[in-house]
């Protein structure tokens, strides 16, 4: 497909001109001002590092402030005219007849029942949409715990006879995890993508409404240039004080932020790897994934695929667009900050893993290139800022403690170069960086005022004391991120392993946890300041927005964890979202699906597998048939021990290697009925006996 669409090309290119003479032009000015507050004006070799730094830094937060403020102007003035939705009458989607379309769920070790009552809430909505019919739904399985796949096999098949679903949920486990999440999907593609002209990808997290569903996919019959079409999942079910810290940033200041956005990249948006729909054929001649060539980082499989895949949807002559106006789009917050900088270990290696595909790729569009680089410094700047702190630092040790430098190196020319400090100055930078990371958040107190919507953030005063809360906890948690981003962006580059793990939906930190993880940072923070103490006083002072977070990394760590302080201010109708207020069928029945019990017993999923008949023949079905005329392949003295001593006699791989063989499984059902009343089985048969009593 090469054919292109000149209207919103032309409009795109002007609003991206615009953004560039906004961002460098504004830089330009920052720039200059630094070279005249630092003493020797850029004429050594540190200043000059200095000054690279801060406009590499300036200019990327720049980028953030005027999508911010290109949204605020379009949603004040009815929204952009371009948009996929602005196009199409409401009455003309509502007559657009649906395609067949498979909603996809990718999970790896999750919570299972939590997991899958979500997608059965999104079913139950669907079919309150009355669409049902032109939808199918998949559980991909990568899960390698048998306790956790057993589990995720028994509660599919409750699901399916709950719903009357058969023929319409299934499920597929693969044995072999290649290439992560990217790789699930692509074997579910070669195996059933034919099925369905569209595919909607879910988060284990995810949740869509009927509603949205069905206009994504009459938007998509409409636009048949549109290869994906990306939501913006709206942050909901915060418990933890700082999960609802993010679900209130997110809930406030993403419709400014993704309106901008989505005016400026129009058909050249990225793909955030879930919460969208993708045109099927197109996706699988166009998106597959080769590994990278280089070495370390740079080769073998692409980790984030999701921004690589819009690349290459681009490539092919297809659009992809960020439609902010397809809402009932949801996804959740880790609950906790550990669990989002574990996560973030994993995607800093991903994004920087980009930096060869932006650079080397052939026939990538610039839009998506320049997504690839932002997507980078969302990591990179970390470090850059860290270095910039060190920079600074050496600046001051050499004005404090060193003699003046009338000629210091770089400098040309016999005339002296006297240090001279400019502080008006210096204080009119502040207050522009200062206005560039918190002005966007007043905007977008100022949207919700004009459109009437406060109320739904707790009234315009809490909407307000929730704001100043977010930036007071923003700025304790920046230079944390800053420490941790660095680390991950350092381990990357020396391509130490990530583990790839389930991702924690509902735990709180320890002490113990915050004091390991944190106690790096409190006393870099600690030294730092005590030695911008010992430096200079005004560099103490200087020093103290940074330093103070460090020191207080762990108690900070651990009050955000906690659920008690997220409920007290909850009740206050502080940090509060519309949702919470008016909910909706979607979520109402998420939490209560989520709420009641999962339908096992406490023997776990193992067990459970071999001695209830009806879940053996379950499992049995869905296991490969291994053996020969009924005989079990896995070696005898396996079974002897699993049958003796139990499941916790083997270790995961032999667990995987017996209950994956359906002869094995079928015998191991038939020797634990048969196992003495002594012998572990034989104890699990009283207990269940007794419990049926």
């Amino acid at each position: 497909m090469t054919e292109r669409s000149p209207a919103w090309r032309r409009r795109a290119l002007v609003r991206r001109w615009l953004m560039a003479l906004f961002v460098f032009g504004q830089t330009l000015v920052a720039g200059y001002y630094l070279l005249w507050v630092l003493p020797y004006h850029g004429g050594t070799v540190v200043e000059l590092g200095m000054l690279g730094l801060f406009a590499v830094l300036y200019a990327w937060i720049a980028v953030g402030f005027w999508t911010a403020v290109f949204g605020f102007v379009l949603r004040l003035t009815g929204g952009d005219r371009q948009s996929l939705l602005r196009r199409h009458p409401p009455e003309v989607l509502a007559q657009t007849p649906l395609q067949k379309t498979a909603v996809v769920l990718p999970v790896y070790h999750e919570p299972v029942h939590w997991t899958f009552s979500g997608l059965k809430a999104v079913f139950r909505d669907l079919e309150r949409a009355g669409q049902l019919e032109h939808f199918e739904f998949y559980i991909l399985s990568d899960s390698r715990d048998p306790e956790v796949w057993l589990e995720e096999q028994a509660a599919w098949r409750r699901l399916c006879r709950e719903l009357d679903a058969d023929g319409r949920l299934f499920y597929r486990r693969r044995t072999v995890n290649l290439n992560y999440k990217s790789g699930n999907v692509a074997d579910f593609l070669r195996r059933w993508g034919r099925r369905c002209r569209y595919m909607v990808v879910l988060d284990a997290d995810s949740l869509l409404s009927g509603k949205t569903l069905v206009r994504m996919v009459q938007l998509m019959e409409r636009e048949p240039r549109v290869g994906i079409l990306q939501t913006n999942p709206a942050i909901i079910n915060g418990r933890t004080l700082f999960a609802r810290l993010q679900q209130f940033a997110n809930r406030l200041y993403s419709p400014l932020f993704a309106t901008g956005l989505a005016a400026i990249q129009m058909g050249d948006a990225a793909f955030w790897g879930h919460n969208a729909i993708l045109r099927t054929d197109a996706f699988m001649k166009h998106c597959g994934l080769r590994k990278l060539r280089g070495r370390g980082l740079f080769g073998g499989p692409i980790l984030s695929h999701d921004f690589v895949e819009a690349a290459y949807m681009g490539r092919a002559g297809f659009e992809v667009w960020l439609e902010p106006g397809l809402s009932q789009s949801f996804e959740e917050s880790p609950p906790t900050l550990a669990d989002e900088l574990s996560r973030d270990a994993r995607w800093a290696r991903g994004n920087l893993q980009h930096l060869a595909i932006m650079l080397f790729e052939p026939g990538l569009r610039f839009a998506h290139r320049m997504a690839f680089m932002n997507g980078i410094m969302s990591y990179l700047a970390s470090p850059l800022w860290l270095a910039f702190l060190v920079l600074t630092t050496i600046e001051a040790v050499q004005m404090t403690l060193l003699p003046i430098d009338y000629f210091p190196e770089g400098h040309q020319g016999l005339i002296p170069l006297w240090p001279e400090w400019r502080p008006e100055w210096a204080l009119g930078l502040a207050v522009s960086t200062l206005m560039l990371l918190f002005l966007p958040k007043f905007l977008a107190v100022a949207d919700q005022l004009i459109r009437g919507s406060a109320r739904g953030f707790g009234g315009a005063v809490r909407m307000l004391a929730s704001v100043l809360l977010e930036i007071v906890i923003s700025v304790l948690l920046a230079p944390v991120r800053m420490l941790t981003h660095s680390r991950h962006v350092i381990q990357a580059l020396l391509n130490v392993t990530v583990r790839w793990a389930g991702q924690n939906r509902t735990g709180e930190a320890t002490w113990r946890q915050a004091l390991v993880t944190q106690l790096p940072g409190m006393v870099i923070g600690a030294g730092w300041s005590a030695f911008a103490f010992t430096l200079d006083p005004m560099f103490f002072f200087w020093s103290l927005p940074v330093a103070i977070p460090l020191v207080l990394a762990a108690p900070t760590h651990v009050l955000l964890s906690r659920t008690g302080p997220g409920t007290a201010l909850r009740k206050r109708r502080l940090l509060v979202i519309p949702e919470e207020k008016e909910g909706l069928p979607l979520l109402d029945d998420a939490a209560r699906f989520r709420s009641e019990t999962g339908g096992g017993t406490s023997l776990g999923a193992v067990a459970e597998a071999v001695l209830n008949p009806v879940l053996n023949r379950l499992h049995c079905q869905l296991a490969r048939p291994r053996g020969h005329h009924g005989r079990c392949r896995a070696p005898a003295e396996l079974t002897e021990r699993f049958i003796t001593a139990g499941p916790d006699a083997l270790s995961r791989q032999e667990l995987c290697r017996l209950l994956q063989d359906r002869d094995c499984l079928a015998r191991l059902h038939t020797q634990a009925w048969r196992a003495g009343p002594e012998s572990w089985w034989g104890q699990r048969i009283q207990a269940l006996g007794d419990g049926s009593r």
